[in-house]
């Protein structure tokens, strides 16, 4: 009797001991379902918050004052850069974003499928690198507007202090996007209204006040002020500032897959165009024809410029100059939120790709990659650290002149495997579909491709002339030591690549049989094109 009573108490605690567990896997179960992260949701963007991001990547009204001080030359430039070299940048990275199946990956799927994967993975890596320098410069600017706003100099004086809000400020932004690309559109959205807008309508209400009072233009605009007065080396480097002035528009192309209207992608580019170069050109004739060229401040000179303007018109100096270093600051803070997440959805997919080791092809459960974005970060940092703390006087100027020298480098490499890119997809792939041309004309693309390909390759030639202001032995360090850092970062993507297929097996990709059916999948597609575009 005992021995049945047992058996049976055993088996109704037993029953009583799964049924309750069964129930708390259901409440766990219950509880997944109910909390799920619709990611595409997370990261949808709309067409304007994706302007807003792309043009926080290109228009910097803090290079108004390096362009006011080229004088009514700047208008030659601007206009030969805007016109013959980000026009195609933008017309041609809105066709090719327009292909069917060429959302995804920006320059990553655009070169990888006209040049081959390992062309593709270079071209992504060379734009992926390249802004480990520029973001510490837009850094250093944030800082040094905030040092002015605060009146707090020891915060851009001091390196320790300065690369602490350098560093808060970089993985604050890091965090940030960890939640969707959404939130960044919104963060770029209210930065560029804030930041560019505002700024920029400013400067051209004072400067139009400036000419109804009937104040003079400091510079003379005519047809021979405007073009240089000779084409020496000298003059041929300074042309290349106003190319990069315009770099960054197919950044943000990895997030066409996030819009709400895909098709708006090429308008968005219309738009940044016309955007980018009308504003350059206001900003640096509005500083240069009210402003002295010799009172004409670099860096964070355009702070003083806007006090300078307001000074003739009774409005408090110091206030002015404030406002304007924090609204300027919230502007280039969007740039960098921008520049986080463009390229490195880029190299997220390569990542998926297996051209990354496979811990990098994890995204969080907002689909951010984020261990991407903590290997650029850290990157950023190391760099950082190196530019902030590096050798005092001429040496630091040196490393930091040599380092911006070499992203140079690396971007126009990356525009011109770009433009060739697209030369290839003009001649051999008519069939391939897309919502959008650049022009209805196959000769004028041809010339979009041509043109942004030459000053591409012209840019990245002079990059390797050592700055006049440089001494003798000085421009010899400089060569070595840009030659040197470039040939190494040149072979980094060819070295990562030879673990391709170690890393691609590690994610169960079959590289062989992955190309037989992408030849035929591209087969099938070129037939379905064909239909679409007959």
């Amino acid at each position: 009797m005992l021995l049945k009573y047992s058996a049976v108490d055993k088996e109704q605690h037993l029953s009583g001991y799964l049924n309750k567990h069964r129930k708390d896997v259901l409440k766990v179960e219950s509880k997944e379902k109910v909390t799920p992260v619709d990611t595409a949701k997370a990261n949808q963007i709309t067409g304007f918050q994706l302007f807003s991001m792309t043009t926080s990547m290109v228009m910097t009204v803090y290079g108004f004052a390096a362009f006011a001080k080229q004088g009514p030359t700047a208008l030659f430039f601007l206009f030969l850069a805007g016109i013959l070299w980000f026009l195609p940048v933008t017309r041609a990275a809105g066709e090719m974003a327009s292909i069917d199946g060429w959302s995804k990956g920006g320059i990553f799927t655009w070169s990888r499928t006209m040049l081959g994967e390992k062309t593709g993975w270079a071209a992504l890596f060379y734009q992926w690198i390249h802004i480990t320098v520029g973001m510490n410069t837009m850094m250093y600017f944030i800082i040094g507007c905030l040092s002015i706003t605060l009146d707090l100099p020891i915060i851009n004086n001091n390196p320790a202090v300065k690369f602490i809000l350098m560093m808060i400020l970089l993985w604050g932004l890091i965090l940030l996007q960890q939640r969707g690309t959404k939130v960044t559109g919104k963060i770029a959205q209210w930065c560029f209204s804030l930041g560019v807008i505002i700024p920029v309508f400013f400067l051209l209400i004072l400067f139009v006040t400036y000419l109804v009072q009937g104040n003079p233009m400091l510079i003379r605009i005519n047809f021979s002020t405007i073009l240089p007065k000779s084409w020496t080396g000298s003059v041929l480097v300074g042309f290349v500032p106003f190319i990069l002035a315009f770099a960054g528009a197919e950044g943000s192309a990895p997030h066409v897959k996030d819009l709400n209207k895909p098709k708006v992608y090429p308008k968005v580019m219309l738009a940044l165009a016309f955007a980018a170069i009308l504003s350059d050109i206001i900003g640096s004739m509005a500083i240069a024809g009210t402003i002295p060229n010799k009172q004409i401040q670099l860096s964070t000179g355009i702070v003083y410029a806007y006090g300078a303007l307001v000074k003739r018109f009774g409005f408090g100096v110091v206030f002015i100059e404030k406002l304007t270093g924090l609204l300027l600051a919230i502007g280039v803070t969007g740039e960098i939120s921008s520049w986080v997440v463009g390229p490195n959805a880029g190299m997220f997919e390569a990542a998926k790709a297996g051209f990354l080791p496979p811990r990098f092809s994890k995204a969080n459960k907002y689909g951010i990659e984020t261990n991407v974005m903590i290997l650029q970060g850290v990157i950023v940092s190391i760099m950082g650290a190196l530019l902030t703390f590096g050798a005092g006087g001429n040496k630091a100027n040196l490393s930091f002149q040599t380092a911006m020298s070499l992203t140079v480098a690396l971007y126009t490499l990356m525009y011109m495997l770009m433009f060739v890119s697209y030369i290839v997809l003009q001649l051999k792939h008519d069939d391939l579909h897309r919502t959008f041309f650049a022009s209805r004309s196959k000769t004028l693309r041809l010339i979009y491709g041509t043109l942004g390909f030459v000053l591409s390759a012209f840019g990245f030639v002079v990059t390797f002339f050592p700055p006049a202001a440089l001494s003798a032995a000085s421009k010899h360090t400089y060569m070595v030591l840009l030659l040197s850092a470039f040939v190494v970062v040149f072979f980094i993507p060819f070295i990562l690549y030879a673990y391709h297929k170690r890393w691609a097996s590690e994610l169960g990709i079959d590289i062989e049989n992955q190309s037989a059916k992408a030849t035929a999948t591209e087969t099938e597609h070129a037939g379905t094109s064909e239909q679409h575009n007959n």
